[in-house]
């Protein structure tokens, strides 16, 4: 079935062959490219759609013209007696050139099957036509449901068709008309047409043995030739309640293809349908409100009051409602209901409603169309966005500017729907009002503060308010540290140096992290990372050491001090007193630290060995340590020494006399 009217409809048709004369075995092999046929409607018949078919020999002709207006086929349709013999059928909706053109002659041209049709001509088969079926609208027709079936199916011998979603309420007038092609008036072997068993006829213009002869029944014309327009009349032939009828056609001798079928028959059903206008909903709340509207529209009676409605969500019936009145042919009505969705139902489901449903999927209506009773649509309840815990933003605060970019925080979301806005009072944020309009540079002048942020989604318009603090991190405070000193070293002006010395007094605090480069970039950063600072080796002299201390909550602040090698000379105090008053209490000889490897020994008066001493002894304090008394203290007098520096470039010269140091000191011990 192609297309259905219910209503006070019938129809006409109208058509012509290609043909000049009926075809055959020694017939004429010429054809026409247009030919033309007379459309004419009452004052009170109402054009509501028209159909254009042609047919022909061949595969087809699918561009041709109908009053000089281009048409170009919107199906298509073929059959073949044989590999060689290959026919074609189109079809085209023309409503719009007919309801401009109205009654009067209707002329199909460019339709051109000359260059084909030469090897049909032998075997009988060469033909072409054309056929508008035009269904119309009359007041006072009863009302019924007019069929249209197409397609282009063939009687060889015989053919059998069964017409479905017939709804025969009264068989008064009921009636049954073809689109043929190529039947011939003079071939009638073992021809019938039968309507559920029973040969039909409209004599004499087609008799019971010759059914497909080149007629037009609306018309009376019989020079169609090899093609018809033929419609029955079948009241006797169907039966109140049929829902299908079986066409049967036979054939001893004569080609016929069937290309279009129209029954009208009486029918008075209503044809529920229902719409899903809106659904409304609250956020965070599963009652719905639907609003939905009935009609029956396609109809040939009044839809009845209270017929049932059921609504399904992913298939689980959760409200009925009924039809609140009683619907005529062509009318709708609206209807609100609200519903609850059990919990046991995602948030995301398939919503359904069902027209003629008592709830248990059976209807109680018999309808025109029991298949399109039913509305849908993927519903999503309102919940308000999940706001996660959010961190707390921090800045360190020996910055320049203190500005905070609060949308930081929505890295936290991944809803592509969310929006966001930020307030400084939940009141604010409750009522909308006072928006921070910076929320990528905001400060303020009280730290820690707290910051609301509002989540709205943007489809559903939902919001929920979270919050997160803004902190203002202590930085470290710092020292400025002394420049390193060392002595130079075999004549070269690098020198190992304990970085590291100085933490103690750029800050001593523990849980301090120190960091040093060798270089600072323009733009406050540092590069060329040292990352053995007790044992550095500089590289230049002077050379300056860049220094970042970060403290537990990561922030950080930078000094510097420099490296500097002297060329530092020995020098040997010629006494001491280590009386405690802090003032030359050791034998101390200045820039010693500057050859690890050096000893010395201490000699009294007598030549005995009272004393020995290196980089890992304190300096002589005036106590012995060898000989006897040991670890006693010593008596005031002058006594001798001996400095080995043991430098590494003379270990194999020891006895340069630069490398060994002697000479006497006075010690004063009261």
């Amino acid at each position: 079935m192609f297309q259905q009217f219910n209503g006070r409809f019938d129809y006409t048709a109208l058509g012509n062959t290609l043909n000049t004369v009926e075809n055959g075995a020694n017939g004429i092999c010429v054809i026409n490219t247009s030919s033309s046929a007379s459309l004419t409607l009452n004052s009170d018949q109402t054009m509501v759609a028209a159909y254009l078919y042609w047919a022909g020999s061949d595969d087809g002709d699918f561009d041709i013209e109908l009053n000089g207006i281009p048409v170009t086929a919107q199906r298509t349709f073929s059959d073949a007696l044989d590999a060689n013999r290959t026919f074609f059928a189109a079809f085209a909706d023309v409503t719009s050139i007919v309801q401009t053109e109205g009654n009067g002659l209707y002329t199909v041209s460019e339709f051109d099957l000359s260059s084909v049709i030469g090897p049909y001509c032998p075997s009988g088969t060469n033909f072409g036509g054309w056929a508008i079926t035009v269904i119309y609208e009359n007041p006072s027709l009863p009302l019924n449901q007019l069929n249209v079936y197409d397609g282009l199916e063939s009687v060889p011998e015989e053919l059998e068709i069964t017409l479905t979603n017939l709804n025969v309420f009264d068989n008064m007038g009921a009636k049954i008309g073809f689109i043929a092609w190529e039947g011939d008036q003079a071939l009638s072997v073992n021809e019938s047409l039968r309507v559920n068993g029973t040969i039909i006829s409209n004599f004499p213009l087609n008799p019971p043995d010759n059914a497909f002869n080149g007629t037009n029944s609306f018309t009376g014309a019989n020079d169609l030739y090899n093609m018809d327009i033929d419609v029955y009349n079948i009241q006797n032939n169907i039966n109140i309640g049929d829902t299908e009828a079986t066409i049967s056609l036979t054939s001893g001798q004569d080609f016929v293809m069937i290309n279009n079928i129209i029954t009208v028959l009486n029918s008075q059903l209503p044809d529920a349908t229902v719409t899903i206008d809106q659904i409304d909903s609250e956020c965070d709340s599963r009652d719905l409100e639907i609003t939905y509207t009935i009609s029956n529209t396609n109809s040939t009676a009044a839809l009845p009051q209270n017929t049932p409605i059921a609504l399904y969500a992913d298939g689980i019936l959760i409200a009925t409602d009924a039809t609140q009145v009683a619907l005529p042919i062509g009318g709708s009505t609206q209807q609100t209901i609200t519903v609850s969705i059990p919990t046991t139902i995602p948030d995301t489901f398939d919503f359904l409603i069902v027209v003629d449903d008592d709830g248990t999927g059976t209807g109680t209506v018999d309808e025109i169309n029991e298949d399109n009773n039913s509305a849908s649509q993927i519903f999503t309840l309102p919940t308000s966005p999940e706001i996660p815990t959010l961190p707390a933003l921090e800045i360190c605060d020996n910055v320049e500017s203190i500005m905070f970019d609060l949308t930081v925080q929505e890295s936290f979301f991944s809803d592509p729907l969310l929006t966001f806005e930020y307030f400084e009072t939940l009141q604010d944020a409750s009522n909308n009002t006072d928006i921070i309009i910076n929320p990528d540079a905001y400060s303020t002048s009280n730290y820690p503060a707290e910051i609301f942020i509002k989540v709205t989604n943007s489809n559903t318009l939902c919001t929920s308010i979270g919050n997160f603090e803004l902190l203002l991190l202590e930085s470290p405070e710092i020292t400025q540290p002394e420049d390193l000193e060392a002595c130079k070293l075999n004549e070269t002006e690098s020198v190992t140096f304990d970085l590291t010395v100085n933490e103690t007094t750029i800050n001593p605090a523990s849980n301090i992290i120190f960091t040093y480069y060798e270089t600072a970039n323009s733009d406050g950063t540092f590069q060329d990372e040292i990352t053995t600072p007790t044992a550095y080796d500089n590289v230049s002299n002077p050379q300056t050491i860049y220094v970042t201390v970060e403290n537990i909550f990561g922030c950080m602040e930078t000094t510097n001090f420099d490296l500097i090698v002297d060329d530092c000379e020995i020098y040997i105090p010629n006494g001491f007193s280590p009386n405690g008053d802090g003032k030359n209490d050791v034998f101390n000889i200045l820039n010693l630290e500057a050859h690890p490897n050096h000893t010395i020994n201490i000699y009294n008066r007598y030549g005995t060995l009272i004393f020995v001493g290196n980089r890992n002894t304190s300096n002589w304090d005036g106590y012995a340590n060898r000989g006897t008394p040991k670890n006693k203290k010593l008596p005031t007098g002058t006594y001798f020494y001996v400095l080995y520096l043991n430098d590494e470039n003379t270990l194999a010269s020891p006895l340069l006399l630069e490398q060994t140091y002697t000479g006497w000191v006075y010690l004063q011990n009261n």
